[in-house]
């Protein structure tokens, strides 16, 4: 949400970082939390069994609420638009036969796989549709091979059990499931491929120093003294072109992962760098394919699954 215009916000950071043990004890863990850890327990019990690869997904900007009964919050702006495209394609890539099962952790009413393409939209799937005579609805023809191939698709993930969906508010939310997620998790060993594509918020008031109803708006300015959300993994989303392969670089050997996808606020859709820790890979979407309908999340998928094949061989 804004602000007014005559509060004064200031990020705050204090002398010493919060320490990400400290942070899961001082803060409260979400109402859901045993609800959505016994789901994606027993989803990846049931694919490892099958040998199937499993990759958590996340999707959709944070908030960090100002109260403890919350009214007002600051927000990391995100529809989703990368982690819901990005969740469809691991299902269907042809790098690899058996596809993967995929975790979905997405923020509440965010874009969603398969459902985006008729939500959060100008391409309103009930524009599609007619009704006739007697009651019953009809898909233009125009539309029906499209809207036929998106539901197929959506009906198999299901009915095969590939896809699972857990959403998130806060980033305290966020967190608590991304940590109880690694853990279950880490039974796949290298078989486990975690795609964080969440716009996770870099400050928070911590719980002890959070106001417990709604900061009053008739005592003048306000000043916010914010700490700065632990570094468990930060994730990318630069608009510094300088800055983008220094930070990809910082990113790798602070935090050990094997890739960061780097993007431009102003380029995304269009333009990424996989940069791992000897190599950068661009990828570029012509004027031509954007007019097709190409979407760059599919090449970075296919991208990603290589990769992962390849840090698999290599652990095997």
């Amino acid at each position: 949400m804004a602000l007014p215009q005559s509060a004064a916000i200031q990020d705050y950071q204090p002398e010493q970082p919060v320490d990400p043990s400290t942070y899961f004890e001082e803060n409260p863990a979400p109402r859901n939390l045993a609800l959505y850890e016994a789901k994606v327990e027993a989803f990846v019990r049931q694919h490892l069994d099958t040998g199937r690869r499993v990759a958590l997904v996340t999707s959709g900007g944070t908030t960090v609420p100002l109260e403890v009964n919350t009214v007002r919050f600051m927000d990391n702006f995100s529809a989703g638009t990368r982690g819901a495209t990005s969740a469809e394609y691991p299902c269907w890539s042809r790098a690899w036969t058996q596809g993967y099962a995929v975790i979905f952790m997405h923020r509440q009413f965010s874009l969603q796989p398969y459902s985006r393409h008729y939500s959060h939209t100008t391409n309103c799937f009930l524009d599609h549709m007619t009704l006739d005579n007697k009651g019953d609805i009809n898909v233009g023809d125009q539309f029906r091979d499209r809207m036929s191939a998106v539901l197929a698709k959506y009906q198999k993930a299901k009915q095969e059990g590939t896809l699972i969906m857990i959403d998130f508010v806060t980033v305290t939310d966020y967190l608590f499931l991304l940590r109880s997620c690694s853990r279950i998790m880490s039974v796949l060993r290298a078989h486990a491929l975690f795609y964080l594509a969440a716009a996770v918020s870099d400050f928070f008031i911590p719980a002890k120093n959070m106001a417990e109803h709604k900061i009053q708006s008739g005592d003048g300015g306000l000043t916010l003294h914010m700490d700065q959300v632990p570094k468990f993994l930060k994730p990318l989303l630069e608009t510094d072109p300088h800055l983008l392969i220094p930070k990809a670089r910082h990113a790798l050997h602070r935090y050990g992962h094997q890739l960061v996808i780097g993007n431009m606020l102003n380029s995304r859709k269009w333009l990424v760098v996989l940069v791992d820790q000897h190599s950068e890979h661009e990828i570029r979407l012509s004027k031509e394919q954007l007019e097709q309908g190409v979407e760059i999340e599919e090449h970075i998928v296919k991208k990603l699954i290589e990769q992962h094949s390849a840090h698999i061989a290599a652990h095997s």
